[in-house]
């Protein structure tokens, strides 16, 4: 029997519903790039006396005027998270650690001709916008230095230099750290693509769970292969890595797995949703967190893509930064996806083990009796 045609205002209407999910992805994928704004940076100040204390104050009045505006709603957001230390061995340990972006040695307040200027350290490692603006803040107080000791008569060619040193360099491989801050959303495509295909080609939610790890694991040895030993884009620990990528990628695989176990092949655009329009926007694999507005990008770290971004960049460039919310994360999503499939699991086998409720489950709805009688 030939299909009815569809309605023309069925038509328009499916015409325009789905040009509402193109608005959907642009919306999703620009979102973070237009509305974030250069704030929240936590910086350090090294040294004690009164050239540290001017220091802090000029950075502190720098984040109270916010030069670099800010996105809506985030008009008052504080360029720079000031902390004093009492020495450089403290600031480069802050950085090291990821506990700062940025920070300012200054000399002690010994007196000396011409007096010492302070030191600006950086790590690139964090991200090139990062790195620029501490080198924009060392062009700013080389510039400040200049300006007050001509004053005092001091020649232009004695004024000492401030110098800018980088810690954590990006790898050679990567040298504008492209290359790691794209590395997000393949790892959220190969998850949903892991998850769809477990689904659909496996049967059996204890052989679902298990493919999903060994193509968690496969994955993570195929893309550190790539990404390490052949372009060099991580760095680090080669191992540690795999074991990385694997949990980036099982923790989507596995709770689309699970959804979809639980709740059917709905699952899949659950899981597609949460991965790809929302965690992977927010995750701040392509900048700095701290820099979406209030409190997405702290939001994005409870996500897959988030944990996943910035598991590797500590592993890859941080080896001092701590990791066990990163970790915690992406455990934490496997375990759920598990939990998730065992509960749809073992719901079917309670509906098999009872005739009248598997009947009642499998019965169809009311407008799936309307269709197959033939009305409309």
């Amino acid at each position: 029997m030939r299909k009815p045609h569809t309605r023309w205002s069925r038509a328009a209407l499916i015409g325009i519903g789905a040009s509402l999910i193109v608005g959907v992805f642009v919306l999703a994928f620009s979102w973070p790039s237009v509305t974030s704004s250069v704030h929240g940076i936590p910086v350090v100040v090294a040294g004690s006396g009164p050239a540290a204390d001017a220091v802090a104050a000029q950075l502190s009045d720098a984040s109270a005027e916010n030069p670099s505006g800010g996105a809506s709603g985030d008009s008052d957001a504080a360029t720079f998270v000031v902390t004093r230390v009492d020495s450089r061995d403290d600031a480069v340990a802050a950085i090291e650690s990821r506990d700062a972006y940025g920070a300012i040695v200054v000399a002690s307040d010994v007196a000396s001709t011409p007096p010492a200027a302070p030191e600006v350290l950086t790590a690139s490692a964090d991200g090139l916008v990062v790195s620029q603006i501490f080198t924009g803040v060392a062009d700013r107080i080389q510039s400040a230095l200049t300006e007050q000791l001509t004053a005092q008569g001091v020649p232009p060619a004695a004024v000492p230099t401030v110098e800018v040193t980088d810690l954590v360099p990006l790898a050679a491989g990567d040298p504008r750290g492209t290359g790691l801050s794209t590395l997000s959303f393949p790892l959220v495509v190969g998850g949903m693509i892991g998850g769809v295909v477990v689904t659909l080609l496996i049967a059996g939610v204890w052989r679902r769970l298990a493919a999903s790890v060994v193509y968690g694991l496969a994955s993570g040895v195929i893309v550190v292969a790539v990404t390490q030993a052949w372009f060099g884009v991580l760095q680090g620990n080669a191992v540690l890595n795999v074991i990385a990528v694997a949990a980036a990628v099982l923790a989507i695989t596995v709770f689309i797995v699970g959804m979809t176990s639980l709740i059917g092949p709905r699952g899949i655009a659950v899981g597609a949703i949460l991965s790809l329009l929302v965690g992977n926007p927010i995750s701040g694999s392509a900048q700095p967190w701290q820099f979406l507005p209030e409190p997405w990008g702290a939001i994005g770290q409870w996500f897959p893509p988030g944990a996943g971004a910035t598991l590797m960049r500590d592993l890859a460039y941080f080896p001092a930064a701590p990791t066990l919310f990163p970790w915690s994360v992406l455990t934490g999503w496997i375990a759920l996806g598990v939990v998730l499939s065992a509960i749809g699991h073992f719901r079917d086998r309670a509906l098999l083990a009872s005739p009248a409720a598997f009947e009642e489950a499998s019965a169809p709805t009311e407008p799936e009796r309307v269709t197959a009688s033939g009305s409309v």
